[in-house]
Order: structure tokens, then sequence, then C-alpha cells
């Protein structure tokens, strides 16, 4: 009997809790004696959430945030990047099966569109984009309406 694959979905779910450990030997920058953060999926995907529509953030803003929150000297580049992938494809998964962007975790708003990441997800960098774009037209516009007192223009 083989074994199924499993979702994005339950990936994300399945993710262990955050957890800090102190490094024995240097790791990606992080000297000996130092505490690493090992984020989660759901980590991730909460600082994700937090973005505000029409902001990006970049992932290296997402380590240095949840390293803070974890109260850690830094956040393991690694996993936090293939948890950010777990929570984007998720969110593809969602979309596919017909929830509206505006429905998922905006992963957009942490991945940039040209980064490496954004080439294996399985959108593509373009929606990224895309998505990115929408927003901050639709920002800028909620921006401009409030100038006017929701006067239009």
């Amino acid at each position: 009997m083989t074994k199924s694959k499993k979702t994005w979905a339950e990936k994300l779910a399945a993710g262990k809790p955050p957890h800090v450990v102190v490094l024995e030997k240097p790791f990606a920058g992080v000297a000996a004696g130092q505490r690493l953060a090992i984020a989660s999926p759901q980590a991730v995907q909460d600082f994700v959430r937090a973005v505000p529509v029409g902001q990006t953030r970049t992932v290296a803003q997402m380590r240095k945030a949840l390293a803070t929150h974890l109260k850690a000297d830094a956040c393991c580049p690694t996993t936090s990047s293939i948890f950010l992938r777990i929570v984007a494809e998720a969110a593809l998964e969602d979309i596919a099966a017909g929830r509206k962007p505006a429905q998922v975790t905006p992963f957009w708003r942490v991945v940039d569109h040209k980064s490496p990441l954004a080439k294996k997800l399985s959108c593509g960098p373009d929606f990224v984009l895309h998505m990115r774009d929408l927003e901050v037209g639709a920002a800028a516009s909620a921006q401009a309406e409030e100038a006017l007192g929701g006067f239009g223009g």
C-alpha cells in the first residue's frame, strides 16, 4: 500500500511549534552560542496575515520579527523559507478549491516575485506580481477616497 502525499494544507497543520536552539557551531551567519529561532508554518502564516493590504515585507524582515518574537538572536533562513512556501502553496490550494484570493493568506505580501521562491511556487512569479500590483492599486484607491472624505473625485 502506498502512502498518499500530504497536501500543503496538511503540511501547514502538521508543523511543530516554534522553538529556539542554542547553536553549538556557527550556522548561516549566526555564531556558536547564539540563540536560533526555528519558526513554524503557523508562525510564518501569522506573520504574513499581519502584513497590511498594499504593503510588503521582505523575508529578512519576517525572519527578524520571528526571531524577536521568540527571543532569539536570529531565525533559521532555511526553515523559514520552507515554511513560507508551505503557507503559499496552502493558500494556492485554497484558491484552486474556489476561495477568492482575499480569503486566503496573502503570501504575495512577503514573497518577492523576483525571488527563487516565487519561481518554485505552483503559481509562478507572475501571479505574485499581479497580486502585489492589485493590492497596491486598491490601497492607493482607498487612501485617495479617504483623503477626499468619501466624495469621489
